[in-house]
């Protein structure tokens, strides 16, 4: 072997062998440090050239070795798939704090970058951009420079790493139970042979079989905890992981003194079930947030990636494999059964059944005919349909509600706060209070000193008082999007429950937001369905939407019209059965039928006449109806004791029938989107919490006012951005979904908290008083945890 090879040295970067006459090298903090490796040298020079050679004083861990075969050309085409201002990336490769620190600082020294947000637990970047400036690639290869991998949120991937991370918890979990078992085994006779039958030859074998097994849990099952509480102290934060690892070592190290000496307390059982114990309430904590996060899951892996465009339509029936991103409005694409609509679109051809249960929650399939819209991420379950696309993939109903699941969960509500604020001042007086334990019992007994100390220490451990709140949100949250109600933001459940005004759109939300048909009143003997057949034949082609009112309420079309001439502002004629027929309004119509006007016009809807040659035949009345379940909802709310206020932008005649048909008693109309505001402000100094319901482009301002505000599913894409909570489906169930969703989740929370002081309480003058050992103490901890995520997962029971 040569003596090149021999004379090494550690990379400073990586830490892995480099020669220590390599060629490469890094100027840090005005050191020539020796890399492994150009791909560790680059990335070592880009950190000190961005005065971030701090990073290397923080760390804990080396870094991962970079490698030299990066090629960043290729990532330009991350540009294309990722043009949104806000993006969320995947980072892999975190080992410490100091990381999350440097990728920070380094991305937000980027031109272009005005924020970025590293959330640790879930291994996603936020970054906020202008995308002209600072393109995907760019924060990519900015990231890889410093030694990171990154690619834009892939729910796949990152499921799939998520997977691996259960799986070495369990793997943590099962080497800590057969520890503990196998321990218990030569505890128990020890704790039986009281009457000394057992010499001490025999003793000391069980204490040191005791010690061996309880090796593995110790120095693998509970590294989690020893590695997250040096983090915390290198940060000088007290976290929850501080007093688990200083009750695991405290009862190890007396143990390991008592075994060595021959006499004295040894705690192996109480350390291998405190760790099994711990493990398996964080393992019910995991797979709680993993429940939670399937479903959003489910809508970022809904988009199909390709999608079969027509190269002709409608001349040629040949279609070609596309990448769905690549679609553009007119596109008309073929949607077999069983997949996915790739983008918004219209049906051209075909009758089939479509499941919406991912984007509105519906359980029940919808039956769709061409001209129908079709939102992107609905599943075709029936036969093939033609489609023509309304909108690109990136702009679809599918990509915007992705875009708000990415934004959902990346900040927490005010309770979670309050909780993690309290925990951590708990822990420091819990270590404080552990020092006057062991020092008042070294006072008095000595002997009771440690196990006392040990035992306050994992008895008051705040991890129910951490799990309390982030596990019920987060059933609660799987609760809602099941009941077709996506929380985009963090605080909806807990402001609703404290909401004390509910302030509501009227066209769109309280209503459909288009024309329906109320009556159809006939004349002369013509039947209603007649009627309509011969109504929607004249208007068949016609956007108007009181045409498609008409249409939508004929059904099929069973008659043809010929001839047909639209009068611009009166109506349309055409000829059907060889006979002259009109349809609008009734001066338009009186000119062919002849007559008075049978009737009068009435008042409150919009009313379209139906005429011959021979005389009337028909009027629709045709209004912009209340939704079936709006007075349900209201009631609800009242029933609740919130109150209720409607703002319209229609005449205040049209408010206020609204109004009354519905019990509102605060009604106010001809509100632009500026009054609104004016008027929601207004309460809020009044010391109102106010929740916002809408659905209109002129809605977002005063949905961001709101102190909690909702956007109907079917309404316009701004307003939904501009909300704390999206309703998917089309009516305003899920509202009142939310509502009962919020008290009870309040009502969890307060539970899960209450249970947490209440038990430390009771449990932690009970171990400083020397009543728990070890053991019970241990046992008190993890069973406290496992009760409130239980009891959090109650929510998810819809």
């Amino acid at each position: 072997m040569s003596a090149a090879v021999l004379d090494t040295a550690a990379c400073w970067h990586c830490g892995q062998p480099a020669r220590a006459a390599s060629p490469w090298s890094a100027v840090v903090d005005g050191a020539n440090r020796t890399m492994c490796c150009p791909g560790c040298a680059a990335a070592a020079q880009a950190i000190a050239d961005a005065g971030l050679a701090d990073y290397y004083d923080n760390r804990t861990e080396f870094a991962a070795r970079i490698g030299d075969d990066a090629d960043l050309a290729a990532l330009r085409a991350y540009d294309d798939a990722v043009d949104a201002d806000d993006v969320v990336f995947t980072i892999e490769g975190i080992r410490c704090a100091a990381c999350v620190w440097l990728i920070e600082r380094r991305l937000n020294a980027l031109p272009g970058v005005t924020h970025a947000l590293l959330n640790v637990a879930t291994e996603r970047l936020r970054v906020r951009r202008d995308p002209a400036v600072a393109k995907a690639s760019d924060i990519i290869a900015a990231l890889r420079a410093i030694g990171y991998t990154a690619y834009p949120l892939d729910a796949e991937r990152q499921g799939a790493h998520l997977e691996r991370e259960r799986k070495t918890l369990f793997r943590r979990l099962f080497v800590a139970g057969m520890s503990m078992m196998q321990v218990m085994m030569y505890a128990v006779p020890v704790y039986l042979a009281t009457d000394g039958t057992m010499d001490a030859d025999m003793r000391a074998l069980m204490h040191w079989a005791a010690l061996l097994l309880t090796v593995p849990a110790v120095a693998y099952s509970s590294w989690p905890f020893l590695r997250g509480a040096w983090m915390d102290l290198r940060r000088g934060v007290a976290g929850m992981d501080v007093p688990v690892a200083l009750g695991i070592l405290a009862a190890s190290a007396a143990s390991v003194v008592a075994v060595v000496r021959g006499h004295g307390d040894v705690y192996f059982d109480s350390i291998t079930m405190f760790v099994f114990l711990l493990l398996g309430s964080r393992y019910l904590e995991l797979d709680a947030r993993r429940r939670a996060a399937r479903a959003l899951e489910g809508l970022q892996r809904a988009a199909p990636a390709t999608a079969q465009r027509f190269v002709d339509f409608p001349g040629a029936r040949a279609t070609e494999t596309v990448p769905a991103g690549a679609l553009v409005p007119g596109d008309v694409v073929l949607v077999p059964p069983g997949q996915a609509v790739p983008a918004d679109g219209v049906i051209v051809e075909g009758d089939t059944e479509v499941d919406l249960a991912l984007l509105t929650g519906e359980s029940r399939t919808r039956a769709l005919g061409p001209g129908a819209q079709l939102p992107g991420g609905a599943v075709n379950v029936a036969q093939a349909i033609v489609v023509r696309v309304t909108s690109s993939a990136r702009d679809s109903t599918l990509a915007l509600l992705v875009r708000l699941v990415e934004r959902a969960g990346q900040d927490k509500p005010a309770l979670a706060l309050w909780a993690d604020r309290v925990g951590a001042w708990f822990v420091l007086a819990l270590l404080v209070l552990t020092v006057v334990v062991c020092a008042g019992w070294y006072l008095v007994d000595p002997a009771r000193a440690w196990p006392a100390a040990i035992a306050v220490l994992v008895v008051s451990c705040p991890c129910a008082l951490s799990l309390a709140t982030p596990t019920a949100l987060a059933a609660a949250t799987d609760r809602l999007l099941r009941r077709g109600a996506l929380a985009v933001k963090p605080h909806v459940l807990e402001t609703l429950g404290r909401a004390t005004h509910v302030v509501f759109d009227k066209t769109g939300t309280l209503t459909y937001g288009h024309p329906v048909l109320r009556q159809t009143v006939t004349f002369g003997g013509a039947s209603r369905r007649m009627a309509l057949q011969l109504a929607a034949a004249l208007e068949t082609g016609s956007a108007h939407p009181l045409a498609q009112a008409i249409r939508d309420a004929a059904g099929p079309a069973a008659l043809v019209a010929n001839m047909v001439n639209q009068v611009v502002g009166k109506g349309i004629e055409g000829e059907i059965g060889g006979r002259r027929y009109r349809l609008g309004n009734a001066a338009f119509v009186a000119g062919i039928a002849c007559g008075q006007i049978p009737g009068g016009q009435p008042g409150g809807v919009t009313a379209v006449w139906l005429g011959t040659t021979s005389g009337w035949v028909a009027r629709f009345d045709l209004v912009d109806d209340i939704r079936p379940e709006a007075r349900d909802v209201v009631a609800g709310l009242r029933a609740a004791g919130k109150t209720v206020v409607l703002l319209s932008g229609d005449d205040d005649e049209a408010a206020q029938d609204v109004a009354m048909q519905l019990g509102i008693a605060h009604a106010l109309g001809n509100q632009l989107p500026e009054d609104k505001l004016t008027v929601v402000r207004g309460l809020q100094r009044e010391g109102a919490v106010v929740a916002m319901v809408g659905d209109g482009i002129n809605d977002a301002a005063v949905l961001s006012g709101a102190d909690v505000s909702f956007a109907m599913g079917q309404g316009a894409q701004l307003a939904q951005l501009h909300a704390d909570c999206v309703l998917l489906g089309e009516g305003l169930r899920p509202l009142e979904a939310a509502l009962d969703t919020a008290a009870a989740t309040l009502r969890v929370i307060r539970q899960n908290l209450g249970w947490a002081m209440l038990y430390n309480v009771a449990a932690i003058p009970a171990a400083a008083s020397g009543l728990l050992n070890p053991w019970l103490s241990g046992v008190g901890m993890a069973a406290s945890s496992a009760l409130v995520v239980l009891n959090a997962a109650r929510l998810r029971r819809a």
